[in-house]
Order: C-alpha cells, then sequence, then structure tokens
C-alpha cells in the first residue's frame, strides 16, 4: 500500500476538510514532536508516543582474569666488610705507673700579720716629786693588783681601761675606740685591752711586762698604770724610762660625747705615733 497515494486520495475526497495526519512512528528512544498546527487541529491532546521496554539484559559470564604471579624477592647478597689492619697491643710489662698527681691544695686565705706602729721623738717625762716613790719597771709595791687582756697581739699598742667585766667584754665593739684606731691606721687585733680590776690602785708596770712586751700604752682613765702616776699629763704623750712611751686620756664613756676632749686626744695621737 502505497501512503502518499492514499494521502492523495483521501485529500480529493475530503476536500476542504482538516484531516489528522497520524505521524510516522519516531525511532525508539526520540521523543515526537507534535507541531502547533496539529495541536490546533486535534481536540484532545496528543498522547505520547510509548516508549518501548528496554530489552532485556543478558548476563555475561564474567572472563576470568588470571592472577599475576608474585615473584619471592631475591635475597640480599652480604657484603663482606673491608679487612681491617691488625693492631699490635702494647705489652703490659712495658707500660709504667703513673704517679699520681697530688690534689690542689687549699686556697690559703692570707694572714693579716699584726702592725706596730711607730713612734715619734717624745720627750722624757719628768721626775716624780719629791716624798714619791718612784716605781721601776722591775719593782713596784702594786705589782699583786690583778689585770685582764682581750687580744692575741702581745707586742701591739696596749689600751689600759676600768671598766666592769661585762663593759669590758663589749669594749672591742665600741665604735669610738675603732674610730680612734682607724685614724693612726690600727684594728682591734693589732692592739691588747687590759682591764685594770682593782678600783683605785694602778697596775704595775712590771707585772705587764711579764707577759707582754709592748712598748706603747694608752690609758683611757687616771692612775692605771704605776709609773706613769706622778710623772705624765693628759693629752701629753711622754718617753718613760727611755723605752716605754705613754699617753693619758679620759675615759671613753666621756670623751664619745666631748669634742674639745676628742680634739685634744686627735692632737696627741698626732705627736705620738704620726
Amino acid at each position: 500500500m502505497n501512503p502518499a497515494a492514499d494521502l492523495a486520495f483521501f485529500q480529493n475526497l475530503y476536500d476542504g476538510v482538516s484531516l489528522y495526519v497520524v505521524p510516522e512512528p519516531a525511532p525508539a528512544g526520540v521523543p515526537t514532536e507534535v507541531t502547533p498546527a496539529a495541536q490546533a487541529d486535534s481536540p484532545s491532546a496528543v498522547a505520547p508516543a510509548p516508549v518501548p521496554a528496554p530489552a532485556p539484559m543478558v548476563s555475561t559470564p564474567p572472563v576470568a582474569v588470571p592472577a599475576p604471579v608474585v615473584r619471592p624477592a631475591a635475597p640480599p647478597v652480604p657484603v663482606s666488610p673491608p679487612p681491617v689492619a691488625a693492631t699490635k697491643l702494647p705489652s703490659l710489662a712495658s707500660l709504667r705507673a703513673q704517679p699520681t698527681p697530688p690534689p690542689p691544695a687549699a686556697p690559703v686565705s692570707p694572714t693579716r700579720e699584726p702592725v706596730v706602729p711607730t713612734l715619734a721623738q717624745l720627750p722624757a717625762a719628768a721626775d716624780a716629786p719629791a716624798g714619791r716613790v718612784q716605781p721601776t719597771p722591775t719593782q713596784s709595791p702594786v705589782a699583786h693588783i690583778p689585770f685582764s687582756t682581750l687580744g692575741s697581739n702581745p707586742n701591739g699598742l696596749i689600751i689600759l681601761v676600768r671598766l666592769p667585766e661585762a663593759e669590758f667584754r663589749k669594749l672591742p665593739r665600741n665604735v669610738f675606740l675603732n674610730n680612734i684606731l682607724k685614724a693612726i691606721r690600727l684594728i682591734v687585733e693589732d692592739v691588747v685591752l687590759v682591764n685594770v680590776e682593782h678600783p683605785s690602785y694602778p697596775v704595775a708596770l712590771c707585772s705587764l711586762r711579764q707577759t707582754l712586751g709592748a712598748r706603747q700604752f694608752l690609758a683611757f682613765g687616771k692612775n692605771l698604770l704605776d709609773v706613769a702616776v706622778y710623772t705624765t699629763q693628759p693629752y701629753e704623750p711622754v718617753l718613760l724610762f727611755g723605752d716605754t712611751a705613754f699617753l693619758g686620756a679620759g675615759e671613753i664613756s666621756m670623751l664619745e660625747y666631748d669634742a674639745g676632749r676628742k680634739k685634744q686626744l686627735w692632737h696627741a695621737m698626732q705627736r705620738m705615733f704620726l
């Protein structure tokens, strides 16, 4: 049957009448296109062309893939170390024992040598008044008078005082005394402190020379040394018996608060030591 001839026949038969043209089926998977003229001529919507059902899938048997062949790794080839030259060890008999060095000596702190102040040229002491017995460096009527000492320099300056025992023990820390010694370049360790223990009588020079070899005396108070009782004046340095220098002054407790006597003491010490 010829579709074109049939179409021409029906067009002549139905002249002036719109005919519904059945579109040819489109290939599978291609959507059918409807023109606007066909939609206007058709009283109802054109149904979409049926979509053909997909062809059944035929399962294909899996193809066996051969497993990769794993070859074992070749064992590492041991590398031999280079030959070491043989070393000849020294014989124990040829070794001599090394002497052990002595341990380092501990640092020794330098010890300060006691200082003996240099005396100036002093005038000789006056003679004792008539009728007074003048003691000598070897004999004295007061040789039995006790005394106590503080210090470790028997050849240093001797400082004479008369104080209670408790105050005498505190004397090395006295600020005024330390300042006096500093003025003549001395410290407490350079002197010997002597405390006369009798309230009225002086200590004998012969008794001091039995234990002390000093020849320089600085007395703070009255009636402290037997050979200087009648032959010296306060703040006047003198030379006794040709080898013993003596300077008398007021008590330390009085000098600390008396500027005039401090000045007198300083001038006397300058004439004696400086």
